[in-house]
C-alpha cells in the first residue's frame, strides 16, 4: 500500500533534487490540491491509503513540475485575494503582490460608490479577471468590464466570474486596450505587460515557459503599454476618475511622469510585500481640479 506520506515525502526529495524552491511547501500544495485535501489534511492524512490511479495522476504531475510547470498551473487554479481563480493558457498566473493593487483601489471604489451609489470599473488585460473580481466581491456596488485580447483569457475570466456568483455584475469584452470599448468609467485598473523585451529570456522557466508573452513583454523599455494607458484612458475615464496600475520595482518614476504630462495627478504610490514600488494610483484632473 503507497500512503499519502510517503509521496509527499518522495515528491519532496525529488524536487529538492532538482533545485527547486520550496520543495515542501510545493510537495504538499500540489499533491493535496490534486486530492483535494486541505493543507491540515495533507499533514494529519499521512497514513491515508492512495489508490493505483491517484498515484498515476501525482506522477504525472511530479514529472511536470519537474520541467518547470508551475505547481498552480498543473492544478489550473491558483488563490487570489481570498477566491479561487482558474487558470488556462492564455492567462497570466495571478501573484500576490497583485493583491495590493486590489486593495490600494478599493477606498477609491467605496467613496465613489457612496458618493454616486454605483461605480463602474475597467480592468484593461483583464487575464483571469482577478484583478476586477476580487474588487466587485470587496464593493458589492461595483460593475465592471474586463477587457483582453485573449479569446481564452475572457472566456476563463467569465467562467471564474459565474463560479464566484458575480457573473451578473461583470462583462467581458475582446479588445486590443481602448479600441472596443465605448463606455466610461470612474475607475481604471491593469497589470499590463511592464517587462522589457530583452530582459524576457532571463526569466525563470516557470514564468518564460508557461505564462502568455503578450501578458510579459512591455516593449524595448517597458513601458509600451503605459503609454497606451495613459494617451487612451481619458477616453473612457470621468473626470476626477482614478486610474491604478501595476509596475515593475524600477518604473515608479517613468509612469508617474507619463501620466503627469498626460493631465493626471499623481496619487497613491504603493509597495508589494518585498518593500518594491509595485502600484501607482493617478487622478484624471476634472473640472474643479
Amino acid at each position: 500500500m503507497t500512503t499519502l506520506g510517503a509521496l509527499v515525502g518522495e515528491a519532496r526529495a525529488r524536487f529538492a533534487a532538482a533545485g527547486l524552491p520550496d520543495a515542501a511547501i510545493e510537495a504538499r500544495i500540489l499533491i493535496g490540491g490534486l486530492l483535494g485535501l486541505t493543507h491540515t489534511e495533507v499533514f494529519t492524512g499521512a497514513d491515508r491509503a492512495v489508490s493505483a490511479a491517484e498515484r498515476a495522476d501525482i506522477e504525472n504531475a511530479i514529472a511536470r513540475r519537474l520541467k518547470r510547470e508551475p505547481v498552480h498551473r498543473i492544478l489550473g487554479v491558483r488563490e487570489f485575494h481570498g477566491m479561487p481563480m482558474r487558470l488556462s493558457r492564455g492567462t497570466l498566473e495571478p501573484r500576490s503582490d497583485t493583491e495590493v493593487l486590489v486593495d490600494a483601489m478599493l477606498p477609491y471604489a467605496r467613496q465613489v460608490a457612496a458618493a454616486k451609489g454605483a461605480v463602474r470599473i475597467l480592468d484593461l488585460g483583464t487575464g483571469t479577471g482577478a484583478i476586477l473580481l476580487a474588487l466587485l466581491k470587496e464593493c458589492p456596488e461595483a460593475t465592471g468590464l474586463g477587457a483582453d485580447i485573449s479569446a481564452d483569457a475572457l472566456q476563463t475570466a467569465q467562467a471564474n466570474a459565474a463560479a464566484l456568483g458575480l457573473q451578473d455584475r461583470f462583462e467581458a469584452v475582446r479588445s486590443d486596450w481602448f479600441q472596443n470599448i465605448g463606455q466610461r468609467f470612474d475607475m481604471i485598473v491593469s497589470n499590463p505587460p511592464y517587462i522589457r523585451t530583452d530582459v524576457i529570456a532571463t526569466l525563470e522557466p516557470e514564468v518564460r515557459n508557461f505564462d502568455p508573452l503578450a501578458a510579459l513583454d512591455g516593449g524595448p523599455d517597458g513601458m509600451d503599454a503605459y503609454r497606451t494607458i495613459a494617451a487612451g484612458a481619458a477616453e473612457v475615464l470621468e473626470p476626477g476618475g482614478t486610474v491604478g496600475v501595476e509596475i515593475g520595482f524600477d518604473q515608479k518614476d517613468a509612469v508617474s511622469e507619463l501620466f503627469t504630462s498626460k493631465g493626471y495627478v499623481p496619487g497613491q504610490s504603493v509597495c508589494d510585500f518585498g518593500g518594491n514600488d509595485r502600484v501607482l494610483v493617478m487622478t484624471r484632473q476634472g473640472p474643479d481640479t
